[in-house]
């Protein structure tokens, strides 16, 4: 079993910053793709950055020179370093993750969620 545990999120003002992370604890192997989601109220959830194991990195249109995302193989973490925020990035950030374990399974993981809430 693999745990997925965020921490960074807060209320931040117009133009603030935020870093969230993201680390995987358990029977973890390797681990492939790692994304950052987000979901605002009465909205679905989107894909707001993901970066491969080779370090390719992916982000939506709308985050594109104000957000990076990051990886530490190491320590099993991710990051989302997250600039000049505005009030369309509040949501519910969630974490995933693509993971090989010890058993050689293939398994996608989703973390319990960060609110980021950036007032006006």
């Amino acid at each position: 079993q693999v745990q997925l545990v965020e921490s960074g999120g807060g209320l931040v003002q117009v133009g603030g910053s935020l870093r969230l992370s993201c680390v995987a604890i358990g029977n973890i192997f390797s681990i492939y793709t790692m994304g950052w989601y987000r979901q605002a109220p009465g909205k679905q959830r989107e894909l707001v950055a993901d970066i491969t194991r080779g370090g390719s990195v992916n982000y939506a249109d709308s985050v594109k020179g104000r957000f990076t995302i990051s990886r530490d193989d190491a320590k099993n973490t991710m990051y989302l370093q997250m600039n000049d925020l505005k009030p369309e990035d509040t949501g519910v950030y969630y974490c995933k993750t693509v993971v090989q374990t010890y058993t050689s399974r293939i398994v996608t993981y989703w973390g319990q969620g960060t609110q980021v809430t950036v007032s006006s």
